[in-house]
């Protein structure tokens, strides 16, 4: 099989990317490294079966050869990270909604199946826990720039499925909750990785608001099997599946696990939302999936346990610290763990 990726320089577009090689499918990779990174993908240039294209999903030529080319696409290509989204919210919009519309357009000329990534930042201010794919969502104004993300990833969803009913272009949704792992990058205000290089540092483990916001953290690993099972199943097909691991943490004891985990000295500072990021920043309090739906579906669960990604992640991170200090190219290590 021929899989485009859209986004597969990213950090889970090439854990997949991987993925997809090891069992011999041929992977086509298109990303204009906004977010991406050529050093995630570096180990891969040599096989015969990856390609690759340094450009965008808004070059309308280029994407409808390679969706041509391919059996399968895999759009993971849009705007990521809290401190991106509040910084440029007509970025954050316009790469989302219009880079998924052009997708969808692409793929219905030949019918090819569509994968799309959205996000647990659908479900808003929703307390309705666990989060279930057939609940409301629930948006914040659109005066705080905070819900731009969310809303176009929910017009995404719609696109999508309307895809799917008006035009019976196969689409899965899947919403992702917080993946994390190694190759993951804390420029964007990914919480994980930042909390972990300053525990690694020595320096202060910066939480912001008040440390009782929790959250679901899944292994990148995991969310890469989960996907690959998706777009395996005929029953995924016109269906939003949630892709997250239900063990839940506060982000003060994350930061104390991160700490301990490293063996780190590092006090926790606190900082509040409106120093971090823009006045009258909102957050949710909890975020939390069910899996039921894909359970049944397909069988699938996150396994992995936080202790054991969080391990994994500072041991990259030592990884490429070793490779700068000894002069060795400091690409990925080459794991998908």
């Amino acid at each position: 099989m021929r899989v485009l990726i859209t986004g597969g320089a990213g950090f889970i577009g090439s854990h997949l990317a991987e993925a997809l090689l090891a069992r011999g499918d041929d992977v086509l990779v298109l990303d204009d490294l906004s977010t991406g990174s050529m050093e995630n993908i570096r180990h891969l240039k040599a096989l015969p079966t990856f390609h690759y294209w340094i450009d965008s999903v808004m070059n309308k030529v280029l994407l409808a050869e390679l969706v041509d080319e391919s059996d399968l696409v895999v759009h993971f290509a849009a705007a990521v990270g809290v401190r991106l989204i509040v910084e440029s919210p007509v970025r954050t919009i316009e790469t989302n909604v219009k880079g998924t519309e052009l997708v969808l357009q692409a793929a219905e000329k030949k019918k090819k199946t569509v994968l799309i990534a959205s996000t647990s930042e659908v479900y808003g201010k929703s307390a309705e826990f666990p989060f279930r794919e057939n609940g409301d969502l629930v948006m914040g104004p659109t005066c705080k720039g905070r819900w731009s993300y969310a809303a176009s990833k929910a017009l995404d969803e719609f696109l999508g499925v309307a895809y799917w009913r008006e035009k019976k272009l196969p689409v899965i949704i899947s919403r992702f909750f917080n993946t994390i792992g190694p190759r993951q990058t804390g420029r964007y205000g990914m919480v994980v990785p930042n909390f972990v290089r300053q525990a690694m540092a020595g320096n202060p483990i910066t939480v912001f608001g008040d440390g009782k916001q929790s959250r679901c953290f899944c292994h990148v690993g995991d969310v890469v099997e989960g996907v690959l099972k998706l777009i395996a199943s005929p029953k995924a097909i016109g269906e939003v599946f949630n892709i997250g691991s239900t063990e839940e943490i506060t982000i003060g004891n994350l930061a104390q696990l991160v700490k301990q985990r490293v063996k780190s000295s590092s006090e926790i500072q606190y900082i509040p939302y409106d120093q971090a990021y823009e006045g009258g920043f909102e957050d949710m309090r909890r975020r939390v999936p069910s899996v039921e739906k894909i359970w049944n579906c397909i069988g699938w669960r996150a396994t992995t346990p936080l202790d054991v990604t969080i391990d994994s992640i500072a041991n990259y991170f030592e990884e490429g610290s070793k490779r700068f200090t000894s002069g060795i190219a400091s690409g990925p290590a080459e794991l998908i763990a």
